[in-house]
């Protein structure tokens, strides 16, 4: 299978192209000016100026898969108005270029998995969230249905389209647990705010397991990649203190992060409560490896 990936330098896209590589597949990595080298297949472009290498396209001679990762962190920088654009266009943007790419190859590809958060359904609360609940209405939620929606295109083809609404991704190598474990070793691991917000975490083993499951089986509609049990932010906390065995009695109030990082990022990631039930994929028969925190958190530390 030749699957060609979008944001393939990233924390889920290194460890999607190790397994594709692991198991026999062509990677094509599409490959930003500014992006690090990359070995193998690629395709130069360059979003922002809604430019593809044409002659790079031909070379590769079609793809069987596209996996759509591309898009600048949301929650690495404090948000100014220039930033929130970013975050933005660097998603819509690279979607629109690429589905604009696929339906004009006459190749065709069966499958185009797209990137989305489960930031698509806003502050909740206690409320239980399968892939039917609505959208929510903050910033964060916007961009994802903009994300989304500049992935709709690429239905007019006729093949699958698969978005993926991902939740907090837990593993060794980056992510939330990369910026946490120093922290909870030292001892000065606490819940943020009152810790009641709901999160919705996935193995990073399970998150490319599933993507690899959408393609392999061509499936399409919304996706819920998180574990089946969601857990508060306390119960987090607990979790990775009692792996590590180290005290987490620290809290930092919302008012403390709000001031840290801004007021609407804080509102908009770390205090918003998403409680977020993978539906779909338990539906399609995909078998999760950790599907609580507790397996999460051991899996790794």
């Amino acid at each position: 299978m030749r699957v060609g990936i979008t944001g393939s330098t990233g924390f889920v896209g290194r460890a999607l192209v190790a397994a594709l590589n692991d198991r026999g597949d062509d990677v094509v990595a599409f490959v930003r000016p500014s992006s690090s080298p990359v070995e193998g297949l690629r395709v130069r472009w360059d979003p922002e100026r809604s430019l593809i290498d044409d002659d790079d396209l031909a070379a590769v001679g079609g793809f069987d898969a596209v996996v759509n990762l591309a898009g600048t962190g949301i929650a690495t920088h404090r948000w100014s108005e220039e930033y929130r654009r970013r975050v933005l266009t660097s998603r819509t943007l690279s979607t629109t270029l690429l589905v604009n790419a696929m339906t004009s190859m006459t190749s065709g590809v069966a499958v185009l998995v797209s990137g989305s958060a489960v930031g698509f359904y806003g502050d909740r609360g206690d409320e239980t969230l399968d892939e039917n609940a609505a959208s929510g209405t903050d910033y964060v939620a916007e961009v994802c249905r903009d994300w989304e929606g500049a992935a709709e295109g690429f239905r007019a083809t006729g093949a699958s389209l698969a978005t993926i609404r991902t939740g907090i991704v837990v593993g060794r190598s980056g992510g939330v647990l990369e910026r946490l474990l120093p922290l909870f070793r030292a001892g000065l691991g606490g819940v943020l705010g009152d810790g009641r917000q709901w999160m919705s975490p996935i193995s990073l083993d399970d998150e490319v397991a599933a993507i690899l499951w959408l393609i392999d089986r061509q499936l399409s509609g919304s996706f819920n990649l998180c574990a089946p049990e969601p857990c508060t932010n306390r119960q987090m906390t607990k979790s990775l203190a009692r792996a590590l065995h180290r005290p987490a009695v620290m809290r930092v109030p919302a008012t403390a992060l709000r001031v840290a990082i801004g007021a609407e990022l804080a509102n908009n990631t770390v205090l918003t409560s998403q409680r977020v039930v993978p539906a779909a994929l338990v539906a399609s028969g995909f078998e999760f490896s950790s599907r609580d925190i507790d397996q999460i958190v051991a899996s790794i530390v």
